[in-house]
């Protein structure tokens, strides 16, 4: 192969340079501010009326009396929201774009305990044109704190949905506000009460002009392996040999779409979970609720097959529930690795594939 090197007198000499920069600075001057910044913002001091008047001797202490007025503002460059030709990579349309993991305390209504206010964390997303560049993240926050001092249901986060949509000029928008849900939890049989935690999600989509509610719930039980209840019971009846079935903590990420109208509580869904696997993992035990727990378990053995389809048969016999899906990991004790299952009803939660990482999100921090 023959490399032809660049011979020295073509090389650019100065007058080439010269011609260049002349060219150049005549298209910064009809470029706009967006359109320079993308190529190098280092171009902008070539224009008189661009470069700092003190260049490249600039200021270093920084100025708290400096105000931004109307004037200075509009100067401002802004990449986000400048023209098609600034966009980078395919210009595809994005389904989600927008900011998540801000957190805020919100009021929340609840159906036996009042009001709550809880620490909020809120993702806001909205789909994004494919001709446009880009969108302001911080209208997003600023759309949800107009409405973050009201309390919280579906009706106020369609509000803040309409903001969104508005505001960043969307067709489609989403909002998701995740959070721990402190419920009162009886023992078995000492009478105590404790707080148990419910990692609960609240999400409101709209697409295609089409709005739907969603709610999340991780529900943490214990599940004894009915295979393994059988042989400890055979170990004893047949030779004398005292055995005990293995159990296990378990997770059960159950998500429900709400039918139009109608009204879930949290204390709904965890109630029907519960109806489903009854072995909820305890707060407070005494002997005789640890005892207790241990008959509870030995009267409710469950595959991580059967516990997938208690969750669906609660769903299914509630009018209310439309799509839903019902991830379950069981994290056993006996094997070095875990059992899991999925069932969804609808096309809403169907996929061929699943996130890798899906099962692995699945346990519980005590």
């Amino acid at each position: 192969m023959n490399i032809h090197t660049r011979e020295l007198s073509d090389m650019p000499d100065r007058e080439d340079a010269k011609a260049a920069l002349e060219r150049l600075k005549a298209w910064a001057e009809r470029a706009t501010p967006e359109e320079v910044a993308d190529l190098d913002p280092a171009i902008a001091r070539l224009l008189p009326t661009h470069a700092p008047s003190n260049y490249p001797d600039l200021a270093r202490d920084y100025d708290a009396d400096f105000k931004v007025d109307a004037a200075y503002k509009s100067g401002l460059p802004d990449l986000q929201n400048g023209p098609s030709s600034l966009i980078r990579g395919a210009k595809q349309q994005l389904q989600h774009v927008g900011i998540s993991n801000f957190r805020l305390p919100i009021r929340f209504h609840t159906r036996d305990n009042g009001d709550l206010t809880l620490e909020t964390s809120v993702t806001g997303t909205v789909s994004l044109e494919a001709g446009k560049k880009g969108i302001n993240m911080s209208r997003i926050m600023r759309s949800f704190y107009r409405h973050a001092e009201k309390t919280f249901s579906f009706e106020v986060m369609e509000a803040a949905l309409d903001d969104y949509i508005t505001d960043l000029d969307s067709i489609d928008a989403r909002l998701q506000m995740r959070f721990s849900y402190p419920m009162k939890v009886r023992s078995l049989r000492s009478e105590l009460e404790g707080y148990q935690y419910y990692n609960i999600a609240m999400e409101l989509v709209e697409r295609d002009g089409i709005r739907r509610k969603f709610m999340h719930l991780d529900y943490v039980y214990s599940s004894t392996c009915p295979c393994s209840l059988e042989l400890s019971e055979h170990a004893r009846q047949t030779r004398g040999q005292l055995a005990t079935p293995h159990s296990q903590r378990s997770v059960a990420r159950l998500s429900v779409e709400v039918e139009g109208g109608k009204l879930v509580w949290f204390e709904d869904l965890i109630d029907m979970a519960r109806a489903a696997v009854p072995t909820e993992t305890q707060v407070m035990v005494k002997r005789e609720d640890e005892q207790a727990f241990a008959e509870l378990n030995a009267s409710n053995p469950v595959f991580v097959e059967d516990a997938a389809r208690l969750f669906c048969e609660q769903f299914l016999a509630d009018q209310r529930i439309g799509d839903f899906r019902v991830v379950a990991s069981h994290q056993e004790s006996l094997h070095s690795h875990d059992a899991v299952s999925i069932v969804t009803e609808g096309d809403t939660f169907a996929a061929d594939s699943i996130d890798p990482k899906l099962f692995a999100t699945l346990f519980h921090v005590g």
